[in-house]
Order: structure tokens, then sequence, then C-alpha cells
């Protein structure tokens, strides 16, 4: 299919899972093996047994994966190809006539799942307290390799290129002019599209931008003690980060086991419950909802081959000029603003907030929302 493919060629989709899968599941469960648990059974080592035990029961007897396919099937759903990939995506046009079209793009782990909740407010903001003119029309992907944008047909997708393929899908849907936000992944893409800043392109939200010092120690001149603060949660993450280097080397080999446990891809995205060491906010049917969207999907093994294309992408380091919002939230990865502005020179926005982390649109979605309203008013009055 061409890049310039008509919108006739998006076709209507819709999450259906077939019984004998989910049967497999709870068969699967029911047979859990866990291992030998480690002196303490505390989140030192790795995901612990007596969460995993909790998390297994629950599935198994209190989780309705069912309520949680309807839910994803109260928004409309469609598929397109773009550079010879089936992509899915969620679109929900405003209400209101002159909304701003966005483009929200997931984390890693997660999914279109994370967005659920913003989806009204965002469309239909006087329905939720806010005004017409804070409206947007939505558009959200699943990321080449992710949820129903499979199979993943061919080596070298990078941030880069699903950028490219994103800013394709919002001129196939019509959108000459539209803004993005994203967190972890969904930040680096929307990062890759402020490189790109295509015609019409209004400026990224992200939670994260990823600056690290670069060994200038005059970049330190400028650190305050939260700037510290931030140096050693980074710290604490890159302790439990592992998965980063098992993924960027051996992605298919960590695959095999997640693909054939489901308890094994619980553990594997431990993050959704111990991102923050321990302050995470996302509920059990939260994880629950995204760890069985990957196992009914079976994408473990693509999602995470990511870290191993842009590792040996060999992307040289280049300056984002678009304009950019910035929301840090308390218990996630805190972007150091001296650092971030050296990377990005167009910084207009910058929040933070008291609570919440990695997952916030999970966690706090009614924040996420505000802080989008405010990132985008604020571009359009200047």
């Amino acid at each position: 299919m061409d890049n310039n493919s008509s919108p006739a060629e998006i076709h209507p989709f819709r999450v259906d899972v077939a019984q004998a899968d989910l049967d497999d599941l709870l068969a699967r469960l029911a047979n859990t093996r866990l291992p030998e648990p480690a002196p303490g059974d505390d989140w030192e080592l790795g995901t612990p047994n007596h969460y995993l035990r909790e998390m297994v029961d629950h599935w198994q007897t209190g989780f309705d994966w069912r309520a949680q396919v309807a839910r994803m099937n109260e928004f409309p759903h469609y598929l397109t190809e773009i550079d010879g990939q089936n992509v899915h995506f969620i679109h929900v046009p405003s209400v209101e006539a002159d909304a701003t079209p966005l483009l929200l793009i997931h984390p890693y782990p997660g999914s279109f799942v994370d967005f659920l909740d913003l989806i009204g407010p965002l469309t239909d903001p006087v329905a939720h307290g806010g005004k017409a003119s804070d409206a947007f029309s939505v558009v959200i992907p699943s990321i080449p390799g992710f949820g129903f944008s499979t199979p993943l047909v061919e080596r070298g997708w990078t941030m880069a290129r699903v950028a490219r393929t994103f800013d394709t899908l919002m001129r196939r849907l019509g959108y000459s002019s539209y803004g993005s936000h994203g967190s972890d992944a969904g930040a680096m893409i929307s990062r890759e599209l402020g490189l790109l800043n295509p015609p019409g392109y209004l400026g990224l939200h992200v939670l994260q931008l990823f600056s690290f010092p670069s060994g200038d120690p005059s970049e330190f001149e400028k650190f305050s003690p939260e700037d510290y603060a931030a140096l050693e949660h980074l710290k604490w993450f890159q302790s439990v980060g592992g998965y980063n280097a098992i993924n960027a080397t051996r992605p298919q080999t960590v695959a095999v086991g997640i693909s054939d446990s489901p308890v094994g891809q619980l553990a594997w995205n431990e993050l959704f419950n111990n991102f923050g060491d321990g302050t995470s906010l996302v509920s059990r049917d939260q994880i629950l909802t995204e760890v069985s969207l990957y196992w009914f999907t079976n994408t473990s093994a693509t999602a995470g081959r990511y870290h191993y294309e842009e590792a040996h992408a060999g992307t040289e380091p280049a300056i984002n000029s678009a304009p950019t919002g910035v929301a840090v939230f308390a218990d996630d990865f805190k972007t150091i603003r001296s650092l971030a502005e050296r990377d990005n020179t167009n910084i207009v926005h910058w929040s933070n907030f008291k609570d919440g982390g990695h997952f916030a649109t999970l966690e706090r979605p009614d924040e996420v929302v505000t802080d989008l309203r405010t990132f985008f008013a604020g571009l359009r009055a200047s």
C-alpha cells in the first residue's frame, strides 16, 4: 500500500478474543508453577511470589476480561496499512467543530488502553467540566508490534520510523495539523515527531524527556537539590531496569518464556506495579487488562524488539526545536530541566505533580487531561 493511500483503505475493527483462547489462559493459570521464592519474598530480586500468587488468584476469580473488551469496544477501532505494516488505531472526532487533532502514543509496557479514560474529557470537554475551546479529536494508534498492529512484518522499526508512520496516519485521516502526547516509548516517538517537524505539526506534550548528563562537569553547575534527587531516582531505575539490556540484546530469547506463560508475562511487566520503588497507583484490574492484551495478541517479542532496533540504529543526537510541554509526575522518571533544555530548545510548558508515576494516564487521567488543555491552549494563544 502506498503511503498516500486513500481513507477508503481504512477498515473498521472490533476487539474480539475467542472463548477457546480465554479458556486456554485460565487453564494455564490453574497450572501455574512459581519459582522457589527468594529469602524475604520482596521486590529486591524481582517480582515476588506473594504478589504473583495474589494476582493469579484475582486473574482467575475476580478479573472480568469480557467487561474490559466491552469497554474497549465503546470506541471506534480501525485498521490500515502504512509502510507495509498493519496499523491499529482508535479514532474519536470531537463533538466540537474547531477541536485540535491530537495523537496519543502509548508507553512500553502499555497499550492503547492507557488512554481510554481520557477520550471522553478530551473529545467532549463541556460534558466533563471544560470549555468547548478545550476540545480535541483523538487518534490512539498501537505502535507497530504492539496490540493489534501486528504481525510485525520486518525489521527496522525504530521510533523515528514509527513517527513517520503516525504522521502518515494523521494525514490519511484528513488532519493537516495536529499535536501529540506520549509517555515512555510514546514520549520518544513524540520527540521524533518534533525532530521531523512535519508541516502543520503543533508540538509535543510528554511525561518525560530522556536527557542525561553528557560528562561535561559544567552541566552540574545548574543543578538544584531536586535535580540531584532526580539522578538518585535514575540510579534506582537503572538498578531494576535489566529488561532494557535483555530486550536490547536477546529479545527473542526472553520472549519464549513470556509467550508461553501468562504469569511470566505478568512478572515481566512488573513496572506496572513497581515503578517508583513501589509507589505505583495502577490498580489490579488495570494491570491485568494490559497484561491480558499482551498475552492474547502474543506481542511480547515484537514489543520488546524496539530496544534492540534503537540500540543498533546508530542514530546521532539531534536537537528538537518544536514546541514542547513536559508534565513531571512525582514518582516517574524525573526529567532534569537544564539537560532537557540542552536537547530541546523550545520548551514552552513545564508542570510538576505531587503524586502519580510512569503510568499517569492510568493513575491520574484528570491531571493529564488538564495539563494537555493548558499546553495546547498556550500554543493557540501564542
